[in-house]
């Protein structure tokens, strides 16, 4: 399990609207091929450095491809870039103010302190 990876998932496609519109429309797709083609790029470096040994477990990629964005939090995803990622995602089709926000927390509100490891 890599709390990075998945952080590091919810960054990158949060930052390009490309992504965001692929991860809404076909997202196990998107999981598969940003695995194979993002996940070992170094953020912010020149093309030629990469790490390989970074991956998913199954449990994570479900959860991503299936948008569970509380079996993230449970995972230790940061909620907060699961929470900006889904509402570019999710938010326009909900009609009332701040509608997503309050159902994404709600769907949140089982859980106690203390709350999932979100340290990397």
């Amino acid at each position: 399990m890599s709390k990075y990876l998945l952080n590091k998932f919810l960054y990158t496609v949060d930052r390009d609207p490309e992504l965001v519109e692929r991860y809404r429309a076909e997202p196990r797709e998107l999981v598969t091929w940003w695995e194979a083609e993002l996940a070992n790029t170094v953020l912010n470096c020149h093309t030629g450095e990469a790490t390989t040994w970074l991956r998913l477990d199954e449990v994570e990629r479900e959860a991503l491809a299936t948008h569970d964005h509380v079996k993230l939090f449970e995972l230790g995803a940061h909620p907060f870039l699961t929470l900006t990622l889904f509402i570019a995602m999710f938010e326009r089709d909900n009609t009332e103010p701040l509608e997503y926000q309050k159902s994404y927390g709600a769907r949140l509100a089982h859980f106690g302190m203390p709350y999932p490891d979100i340290a990397t």
